[in-house]
């Protein structure tokens, strides 16, 4: 029985496709097993593992999602997500703290201290070279920015105190859905409904960010001490808590362990860390050894800011100023926080990080090869990974992968200027060291892939995923995988059909976009998915069912598990040379989206707004007559003010 949210199979096909679905569903509260425990061994860094793999091995069906936060209920002192990963849904997924939307999401309204101390550089002198940080450190500062942070094109936010989404307490509306970023995401019953659909691996990454800790409001932290690495245990200790009472999931500990599972039909958990300041105090040879007897296989050795390993790709310009307040640092060379102004990363001419690996960061990448771990190297800067590639060659071609990442040349132009997204050259890297790459379902826009069957006309849905999959898998040939990055603080898949339906595009282009899916798109699923986008783990197959009926191939994503696996077993197999020359790899076939103000010029307009044509049904608000199907606006003022309703 699923509690509360309803969960629906929607593609037979997927549950065929991945061995048969696996064992019988079984109330994911109650199920109880066999887990792998905690009790390790503590490593050493000289023991190399063993062959556990090779070519003649059979294929294995599944689909592996790279990156997934599980556990982020316990992530920033366990301040910021709503809702549980475990328990009977009308409690893990209930109201916000029965009515009080301020219990979570809000940060504290003096964010000034949180902006640094810097000699000869005032807040004051600071907010005229930025003006963000004006808006940032002005008394309340905090609650504009709990109530802006998530407010994206197309979103209505889910932060602060959900002044979009209340209409009426207790009762928060609209969750889930592909735009909340502060409430549970990956409920156990909604991942074992994906289980049953056909996922077969999941890397669940432990996460932490002590500078949003901080920001938090502190009644509503349970570690106000904002220790990341301690935030990273707690999730660690659920996971293995986790597979103790599910049967249907295990921690895989090597490669061999993951083909096992599944080749079981169950569900191979391998886990990994996502920390700001990874290891940041003290000696963290004992503390990888720790991580290690934990079961951690795989980290990124950055996440957001630079520390003591590497530098970070920036992209968010609220982690620049995090940066900043650590070390005082303005840039001039390139601007990417704003105007011509990048504060904390010291960037070149073309808005590049100069840090790549530091020395310890080199010694980690090499222990942890040593240990058959995986490095992932998502926001990771670009120097960083070429750093990372030279150690991988030197050790026979090393593999390393991206969990969760876009492909740069698929992005407007805006968006592509940042350095977190990935370059061809990465994915030839990846190629080359028989490395993995997972695609963000993410929800912008995206340039179109002229040899994809499908077409790219909903801005941000499972069209625009399906033009990034297929550059992936026909232009690049790279071995690719979900990187969902669920609870992880960031927008997901957005509907094609419903009020939100396309809207990564300005609204004019998005109502014409939803008009034209309705009228000639293939049909809705049926499902949640179909209005509220990705909204949670239990959706992933109903992504992929889109996908189908939209024409793509799902093929290497459903069988992603065994790409991932291979990986694993490369790394800790005897190698000789490159795994893939990547000769074959092909980035042409790009059309880059006109801008948006060019492409709205192209709409009719009235009284100097522009519209789309016979896209509003009766009962809905318009402005002009030529909007409505019916032809008239009824109640209408002088253009649209106030607005009127459709006939």
């Amino acid at each position: 029985m699923i509690r509360g949210l309803a969960v629906t199979f929607t593609s037979l096909a997927f549950f065929t496709a991945c061995n048969g679905g696996g064992p019988a569903a079984t109330d994911a509260s109650t199920t109880t097993g066999t887990g792998t425990g905690a009790t390790t061994d503590t490593p050493t860094t000289t023991d190399a593992p063993t062959t556990t793999g090779g070519p003649d091995l059979p294929t294995l069906h599944g689909v592996a999602d790279l990156h997934l936060h599980m556990f982020a209920e316990e992530a920033f002192g366990g301040g910021w997500f709503h809702g549980s990963h475990a328990g009977p849904g009308d409690v893990a997924l209930a109201p916000c703290d029965g009515g009080d939307p301020g219990d979570h999401a809000r940060l504290k309204d003096d964010l000034a201290p949180l902006l640094g101390e810097c000699e000869g550089m005032s807040l004051a002198d600071l907010a005229k070279l930025v003006p963000l940080v004006s808006v940032i450190a002005a008394p309340g500062g905090g609650e504009v920015v709990s109530e802006f942070v998530s407010q994206i094109p197309g979103s209505t936010g889910d932060t602060g105190e959900h002044k979009a989404r209340v209409d009426g307490w207790p009762g928060f509306q609209g969750w889930p859905r592909w735009d909340a970023i502060a409430h549970q995401q990956v409920w156990e019953e909604h991942l074992h409904a994906a289980y049953m659909a056909g996922l077969r691996l999941e890397v669940v990454s432990a996460v932490s960010n002590d500078w949003l800790c901080r920001a938090i409001a502190e009644e509503n932290l349970e570690r106000p001490q904002c220790d990341e690495m301690e935030d990273v245990k707690v999730q660690l200790e659920l996971a293995h808590q986790f597979v103790e009472t599910h049967d249907w999931a295990e921690i895989a500990l090597t490669a061999a362990d993951a083909r096992r599972i599944v080749g079981e039909d169950r569900l191979a958990l391998v886990l990994s860390v996502e920390a700001s300041h990874l290891m940041q105090q003290g000696d963290w040879k004992p503390q990888l050894d720790e991580l290690y007897a934990l079961g951690v296989r795989t980290l990124q050795p950055v996440h957001q800011l630079d520390n003591r390993f590497g530098g970070a790709a920036p992209h968010n310009n609220i982690f620049h100023i995090a940066q900043y307040a650590e070390n005082c640092h303005i840039d001039m060379d390139c601007g990417i926080t704003q105007g011509g102004v990048t504060l904390g990363f010291d960037v070149d001419a073309d808005c590049r990080n100069t840090l790549g690996l530091t020395a310890e960061g080199e010694q980690l990448a090499n222990a942890m090869m040593d240990l058959g771990m995986l490095v992932d190297a998502a926001h990771l800067s670009e120097k960083g990974v070429r750093d990372l590639h030279a150690l991988a060659v030197a050790r026979d071609y090393y593999p390393f992968y991206v969990s969760h990442g876009h492909f740069r040349e698929m992005l407007p132009a805006d968006k592509a200027r940042e350095e977190k997204t990935t370059p061809v050259w990465i994915v030839e890297h990846l190629r080359e060291v028989g490395g993995i790459f997972g695609i963000r379902t993410g929800h912008e826009e995206v340039n179109t892939y002229e040899p994809s069957d499908v077409a790219n006309t909903c801005h941000g849905s499972s069209r625009s995923f399906a033009q990034s999959y297929d550059f992936a898998r026909l232009g690049l040939k790279v071995a690719v995988a979900l990187g969902s990055d669920l609870n992880g603080f960031i927008q997901q898949v957005r509907p094609r059909f419903g009020v939100d339906a396309c809207s990564a595009s300005f609204p004019t282009e998005a109502r014409c976009q939803a008009r034209d899916e309705l009228a000639g798109g293939p049909a809705p699923l049926g499902t949640g998915f179909d209005e509220a986008g990705l909204g949670h783990i239990g959706l992933l197959p109903d992504l992929l069912a889109d996908l189908d009926q939209l024409g793509t191939d799902t093929t290497p994503l459903r069988d992603s598990a065994d790409a991932f696996v291979r990986m694993w077993e490369r790394a800790e197999a005897p190698r000789s040379g490159p795994a893939d020359p990547a000769g074959d790899l092909d980035a042409s076939g790009i059309v880059a989206l006109p801008p948006h103000a060019q492409r709205e010029a192209e709409f009719p307009e009235e009284c100097g707004d522009s519209y789309c044509e016979a896209s509003l049904k009766a009962g809905e608000a318009c402005r002009f007559d030529a909007e409505c199907v019916s032809g008239t606006c009824t109640g209408a003022g002088d253009c649209g003010a106030p607005k009127g309703t459709c006939a």
